[in-house]
């Protein structure tokens, strides 16, 4: 097999922390195989930067198999460069020419501050989840398979919804950086499942207030989320949101007339 070698250059997003002003930096990496995935051509640059006793660029990273969500870059404009369904560590240099100019950059949306370089601060969606509170369920010994019977369709929805790796790129691809197909991913994934169903109303009201409060934008269909979702998330998880808060907005208005007086 070929182990064709790549040289690239690339601009680079640096910016030291939270405060101070980032901009692109321009670098050349060379010798990078057309095997290597994009983080690895990173390593070979940050490999060169220290060899030169230049500061590496600090990139987010953990499994390098596609599960964790954390490589989220924008590569030449596109969240994870851009391919259906693949994320940054899943994109091999092979898509890739010699001499190749590409452009790195983190996330843009105000909910993620960039931390530093290409990391990016997503706490905000750590609280939306953590708002999504808890299930009503049994605990103690595991219950036999068909104890809660559960439709098949049913069951698919929401382990096609379970797939979001919460990587963000829902957001970047966004124009108005919503992160709605990643809220109504999670609720999707509960609400399609017996265990999901008590809590329904109250789940859904309160996750989409927090992801409001964390400072995403409104959600305004233009349905880059759907293209940029490495995990092929449909947008129909939306749609089935949105009913859900409607009712809970309503439910909760009847509950307030109520205790008011009100008829």
């Amino acid at each position: 097999m070929s182990d064709k070698k790549l040289n690239l250059t690339l601009h680079i997003w640096r910016q030291k922390d939270k405060k101070t002003k980032g901009g692109f930096v321009k670098y050349r990496v060379t010798d990078v195989s057309v095997h290597a995935s994009f983080l690895e051509m990173l390593d070979i640059l940050n490999e060169q930067l220290v060899a030169k006793g230049e500061e590496p660029v600090a990139f987010d990273h953990d499994c390098r198999e596609g599960i964790c969500g954390m490589c989220s870059l924008m590569i030449n404009g596109r969240p994870h460069g851009g391919k259906r369904a693949t994320t940054t560590c899943q994109l091999h240099m092979r898509f890739y020419n010699d001499n190749d100019e590409i452009w790195i950059e983190p996330w843009r949306a105000s909910a993620f501050p960039v931390i530093k370089d290409l990391c990016v601060d997503r706490t905000a969606f750590d609280q939306v989840i953590a708002s999504g509170g808890f299930i009503t369920a049994n605990t103690g010994s595991a219950p036999d398979a068909n104890d809660i019977l559960v439709p098949k369709e049913s069951a698919d929805r929401a382990m096609d919804a379970a797939a979001c790796i919460g990587c963000g790129a829902c957001v970047a691809a966004c124009p108005n950086g919503s992160a709605m197909l990643f809220v109504a991913a999670k609720l999707a994934h509960m609400h399609n499942l017996p265990q999901g169903q008590p809590e329904r109303m109250h789940r859904t009201q309160s996750m989409i207030n927090a992801m409001d409060a964390a400072g995403f934008g409104n959600c305004s269909n233009h349905y880059e989320c759907e293209a940029a979702c490495p995990k092929d998330i449909s947008r129909d998880v939306m749609a089935l949101a949105n009913r859900d808060y409607a009712k809970a907005s309503l439910a909760y208005r009847d509950r307030s007339n109520k205790s008011d007086g009100g008829g």
